[in-house]
């Protein structure tokens, strides 16, 4: 049996943070947590592993080490063309909620280059994919 976990993240405004990632993964503010220095989400379904955000005094830095990537696409064989649509329609969604498009990455895949994920930045300013 897996082991369950929570991702822990440092956050400036926890509650502003954990309702961006809300939207970004379909996930809901954990019922029942209550903090003014902290906010959680969770998995509707129950299944995902929960999200902690922790008010922090610092500012990030840095790039981050470790970072999220939401797979919109699903898993291989893709249709290219489709799977590019998909990323950039939730780049775009994304975008009005706070987030910031940094770059395309593309792959060589057969005759040609495709997209492979797109770079974003979080409100806070953390790293993450849409791939």
């Amino acid at each position: 049996m897996a082991t369950y976990w929570t991702i822990g993240a440092d956050a400036d405004d926890p509650a502003a943070l954990a309702a961006f990632w809300a939207f970004a993964l379909d996930y809901v503010l954990e019922p029942g947590y209550d903090d003014p220095d902290g906010a959680s989400i969770v998995d509707p379904a129950g299944i995902g592993s929960a999200i902690g955000f922790l008010r922090v005094p610092e500012a990030k830095t840095a790039k981050n080490r470790f970072h999220i990537d939401i797979r919109v696409a699903g898993e291989p064989p893709w249709d290219w063309t489709e799977r590019a649509d998909l990323m950039r329609a939730t780049v775009d969604r994304l975008v009005t909620r706070g987030g910031t498009k940094v770059r395309e990455e593309f792959y060589s895949e057969g005759a040609g280059n495709v997209l492979g994920h797109v770079v974003m930045l979080d409100p806070e300013g953390n790293e993450f994919c849409v791939a």
